[in-house]
This record gives structure tokens, sequence and C-alpha cells, in this order.
């Protein structure tokens, strides 16, 4: 049993939040990177149009980033098989969730910054326990 939700509905949500990889695979681990992937260049699009002072594309790229958040990563979760891992899990994008909303309404860039570290965190812990067939 896997913390994860079955990938084949996330997979569909992953596409419909526009996430550009050019990759289409049914390996969980890869789908969850892909996410953290998507997740991590919205935040970095959104601070450069903050930078800019571009609002519509800085709520456009948070929206994003959200919505990988919440509808592919959050949603994946296997709440029953994933034990306190994935009940972590859920409170830590929950968490950036609300940071990012924040960062939206303040125009935060250090917000931004907090919430693309703790992705950035989750993706070195997720690299870490590739599995070996994965690995390059």
């Amino acid at each position: 049993m896997t913390m994860f939700a079955p990938f084949k509905s996330n997979a569909s949500v992953y596409g419909s939040v526009q996430v550009e990889t050019g990759v289409a695979t049914n390996d969980p681990h890869r789908l969850v990177l892909m996410l953290l992937d998507g997740a991590l260049e919205a935040i970095v699009t959104a601070r450069g149009a903050l930078q800019r002072g571009d609002v519509a594309a800085k709520g456009k790229a948070i929206g994003k980033a959200t919505r990988i958040v919440e509808e592919g990563l959050r949603a994946a979760l296997n709440q029953q098989a994933g034990g306190e891992l994935a009940a972590n899990l859920n409170t830590l994008y929950t968490y950036i969730n609300a940071r990012l909303t924040h960062a939206n309404l303040r125009n935060d860039d250090r917000t931004l910054q907090e919430c693309h570290q703790l992705l950035g965190n989750v993706r070195d812990a997720w690299l870490a326990i590739q599995p070996a067939a994965g690995r390059k």
C-alpha cells in the first residue's frame, strides 16, 4: 500500500493545471517530482512578475502554484496508508497554500521565497528516496 492515492485522476489534474513537462509517465514517483517542479517553477515566475510589477502575471502564477499544491500534491496523498508522513505533508501543503494566498494578497516576495524553500526541501527529500531504477 502506498501513501499516495491512485494517480489516474491526479495525472489529469496535473494536465489541468498546465504544468509543462513534455513527459508522459505512469510512475507515481516521477509524477510527484513533476508536480513539485511545476509548483517551484510557478513560484519563480510569480516572483519575477512581482519584481516587474506585473500584478496579473503574479496572480496567475501564484494561482497555478496553489492549484498544483492543492489539486496535485495534496490530493495525491493517501491519508489512510500514509500515516504520519502523509498527515505531515497534508499539513505542510495546507500551510504552503495559505502562505501563497498571503503572498498574492500582500505582494510579499519573502513569503514566496519561503514557499519555494519549503517545496524545494520536499523535492530534495523526494529525490533522495527515488527508486533505484529511476536514478540517473
